[in-house]
């Protein structure tokens, strides 16, 4: 398959011949990668697979003091008792944008790099924003199960909202937020957004106060970064969305209080919820699956052939720039 993107030049892989004598780097893969990444990265390292152990700590034990870098994803960072044991770290590669799941200060004090994936995820994300407007204003998900039921003029389904038109707020407007509110344009959606400030050449409306723009939403989209750890939609912003609001989130589970959120969409305080993040990922609250207006998805809101490609390109020329004693492109700690 051919993959139809390109890698900027400062963060292509190195040549081989700077990476043949890599085998001897010991390299900790928390999760997954696509198989030609995780090939790539085979063949230049020694790859330990932690997602993959049977005995995870005893893995650790037998290998720990050796690991140089480690690859890891958005979600599952790094934590900071782990990072103390690996000892000759010199890397965290994370195969994503998210950076909260890391102790990026101890990792400064260190001197160990952080990098990233950025750019290349932003359009996939955006595109998950607007597939869960879609999907939870048009109550899609509910019509394909009376489908597939076999219930087509049987069951009563309600008369859905109409997406065109409505009013968008965008909680952060960093990459992420602007593709959203770029493709919002398409919908006539009027967008307004909050952050930690103003950015006077978006065109867009900025509200300084978080239950404000929830006030004048119909739709609300979480796109902030979780870096700091904060609650943002607490249960008066969910309030203030009201009864006709829609919430949506690819961001960080952590950011919504998700118990706040059950009770508002159980009693109707909001209208419904398009989640791609949850506050304890794989584990999603029963309640909120026994909610019709409830969207769901398993965090793969990048989860795409092509932009997986690009983000373990990145993920290699980081890693290939660092053992070659120079600094790596992506990197937000150095």
């Amino acid at each position: 398959m051919r993959f139809l993107y390109s890698v900027p030049p400062d963060v292509r892989p190195a040549p081989r011949t700077t990476t043949e004598t890599f085998m001897t780097i010991d390299i900790l893969l928390t999760q997954p990668l696509p198989d030609t990444i995780d090939a790539e990265l085979s063949a230049r390292y020694t790859v330990h697979r932690l997602y993959a152990a049977e005995q995870p700590d005893a893995l650790l034990e037998r290998v720990a003091p050796r690991i140089r870098g480690v690859v890891t994803g958005g979600a599952n960072g790094l934590s900071a008792a782990l990072m103390e044991r690996l000892g000759a770290l010199e890397i965290v590669a994370i195969n994503g944008i998210g950076t909260d799941a890391v102790d990026l200060d101890r990792a400064r004090a260190r001197g160990i790099h952080v990098t990233t994936t950025p750019d290349v995820l932003t359009d996939d994300v955006a595109d998950m924003a607007l597939g869960l407007i879609l999907m939870t204003l048009r109550d899609l998900g509910a019509g394909e199960r009376i489908v597939r039921a076999g219930r087509w003029g049987k069951a009563a389904q309600p008369l859905a909202t109409q997406v065109t038109g409505k009013r968008l707020g965008i909680v952060g407007l960093g990459r992420v937020g602007r593709a959203i509110a770029q493709r919002a344009q398409a919908f006539r959606m009027p967008v307004s957004y909050f952050g930690p400030r103003e950015h006077r050449d978006s065109g867009y409306r900025f509200v300084p106060d978080l239950a404000a723009l929830a006030r004048d939403s119909d739709v609300l989209v979480i796109a902030a970064s979780a870096d700091h750890g904060n609650v943002l939609v607490t249960a008066d912003v969910l309030a203030a969305l009201g009864p006709k609001g829609f919430l949506i989130n690819v961001a960080r589970g952590k950011l919504v209080d998700e118990a706040a959120l059950v009770r508002a969409l159980a009693d109707g305080t909001i209208a419904g919820a398009g989640l791609d993040v949850f506050a304890n990922e794989p584990h999603v609250p029963a309640a909120l699956l026994e909610l019709d207006r409830v969207v769901v998805q398993p965090h793969r809101a990048s989860a795409t052939h092509e932009t997986r490609e690009a983000m373990g390109r990145i993920v290699l020329a980081n890693l290939a720039a660092c053992f070659a004693g120079r600094h790596p492109p992506t990197s937000v700690t150095r």
